[in-house]
Order: structure tokens, then sequence, then C-alpha cells
């Protein structure tokens, strides 16, 4: 998949394309809709299938004081795409430059000047340019008088549910991952480089690996089965979200134990993909019953993710 930083001096090979918009946070089965229209008009009119996304994300750049949970950071995003087969992505940065555009100069520059489009795919309600000033029926005009063809997609929702990245960020500050991922098509999963810790899961005898989450992660806190991945290398594992009310009761760290491994993670990148949920955080009187409930988790996880307990059927 071809990467395109901007919408200024695009190369020819990169203009012409079915490009869905939108932010595109979570890429969840409803955006999943609009990359499936963008193909398949792309297909049929012989051009790229290409996705046009925000970095960073529009509500961190008004907002840069207020921690925002991003379900997936670009780099995973990108992945997530060309895994969906589209052929291009657009990587627009967003700034004081383009949130000052309005919704015409917004197409006209760079839907129209910058890519020439032949085809658009929003969402029901997607708004855009200045002050959120345009509409699907902005787009509709704005087809009319281009020549662009235009794919507006209705809600795409599960037993009455819309799926949204706002229902997923629900589920997820719940501990409910299995709910999530039945929304996102896959599991969640976060990544982030292997850091030092104080060393007490060692001593427990449960040695891990810990991961810096990002600002403004909103997952509940308590047990998880996981799995993690580390140079193409898929290992199974337990993870603990939380304060550590047992010790310290400090800033939520992310620890992940992992089954059968005696290697050296340290400063190395892992992604760690949630399965399903063990238990809630809570305190403990002493290390002696914190040993005994952790082998009683990790027995747990183990189950489910061997497919005992059920784990939601998802890869």
């Amino acid at each position: 998949m071809q990467v395109v930083h901007g919408y200024q001096d695009v190369a020819p090979g990169a203009k012409g394309a079915a490009v869905a918009i939108g932010n595109f946070d979570g890429v969840h089965r409803g955006h999943q809709a609009l990359f499936a229209e963008a193909v398949a008009k792309g297909r049929e009119l012989g051009v790229p299938a290409a996705a046009l996304v925000f970095e960073p994300h529009p509500r961190e750049f008004f907002h840069p004081e207020e921690p925002h949970f991003r379900l997936t950071p670009l780099k995973r995003k990108l992945e997530v795409f060309q895994d969906l087969g589209l052929d291009l992505a657009v990587v627009l940065k967003f700034d004081a430059e383009l949130a000052g555009l309005s919704a015409d100069e917004f197409i006209e520059r760079v839907l129209v000047d910058g890519l020439a489009a032949r085809h658009i795919v929003i969402g029901y309600d997607f708004f855009f340019g200045n002050r959120r000033g345009g509409t699907p029926e902005t787009m509709r005009a704005a087809a009319a008088k281009y020549g662009f063809g235009l794919t507006v997609v209705d809600p795409v929702a599960e037993d009455g549910e819309v799926f949204s990245s706002s229902s997923i960020r629900l589920h997820l500050a719940q501990g409910d991952v299995t709910g999530a991922a039945a929304m996102l098509g896959r599991r969640w999963r976060t990544s982030g480089i292997v850091v030092g810790g104080a060393k007490r899961g060692t001593g427990l005898g449960f040695p891990t690996a810990n991961v810096p989450l990002a600002r403004g992660t909103g997952l509940g806190h308590g047990i998880y089965a996981v799995r993690v991945y580390v140079d193409g290398e898929r290992l199974d594992g337990a993870a603990y979200l939380g304060t550590r009310p047992t010790y310290d009761d400090g800033m939520p760290v992310l620890e992940v134990f992992l089954f059968d491994f005696d290697g050296d993670l340290y400063g190395r990148e892992i992604d760690v993909e949630f399965i399903d949920f063990i238990r809630p955080d809570r305190k403990f009187k002493s290390s002696e019953a914190l040993i005994a409930q952790m082998e009683i988790d990790c027995a747990r996880a183990r189950d489910v993710l061997n497919g005992a307990a059920g784990a939601a059927k998802l890869d």
C-alpha cells in the first residue's frame, strides 16, 4: 500500500482514486463499510482505492490539554488499511492551516486540485471544514459541481447498536474487550517499548514486561488474557492494568506476564492484544494472597487462550 503525506505535489499515480474520508479511529466495522465501498468503486473505475485520514486526530489539535483515548495510532491504522485491501493512504497533517479551510476550500484544494479524486466515500455523519460547516449535503453539491462520484454510507449496526469509536471506548472502559472486538472486527491491541520496572513481579515469581500506556488510554483496570506479538512471534500471557493498590496505588501501569517464556524484552517494541477480561483490580492483604490469586488468574487466562472459556473467535 502506498502512503502519501499531504495533498500538494501528489505523484500522478496517487491521483484519481476512490477516496474514503474520515478519522477512522478504531477502523471498526462501520469504517470498514466505507472502505468496502471505496474498494468496489475503485475496481469498477480502474483506479486506486484510498483512505484519507487526519493526523493528529482533530480532537487532539483543538484540545491538547485533554487526554484523548486513541484506539488506533497511525502506524497500526495503516497496517489495518493494508489488510483491508486499500491501495493508498493519504495522511493530512491536521494543523491551523487545514483547520482553517472552509468546507468548500477543503473540497476544491484537497479533493479536486490536490488529489483529483474520482469518487468520494463518506459516512452519514461526516462533518468537515472550518467549524465543521461541511455536511454530506455539501459534498453532494460539490460532486455535482466538480463531477466526481459520491457514496454516503448509512449507519452500520448490529442488534440495534451502531458501530462507533465512542461505543468501543465505553466497552473498553468497562473491561469488555470481547464487546469491543465484536465492533472492531478484530481484537483491540496496544503497543509500546518495554521498560524497566520495580521488579516486584519478579520477586513474586511472575516477571513482567512493563509497557508504558499511551496518554489517555481508557481501558478498565484488572487482569486480562492477552497475546503478545514481538518480532513476528506470538506469545500467550496474562496482563495486569491498574494502580497496584496492594503496594503503592500509584499511576496506572500495564504489566504483562508471558507464559513459558524466558527471554529479555527490555527495549523491544511489543504489541499486546487483549483477548478476554479475567477479573477487576483489587487490593490484597498480603503478597502471599496476591500470589495465590495470580496463579488462579494465569490458569484462567490459559484456559481462555486455549479456547476452554469461550473466547471470541477473532484473529
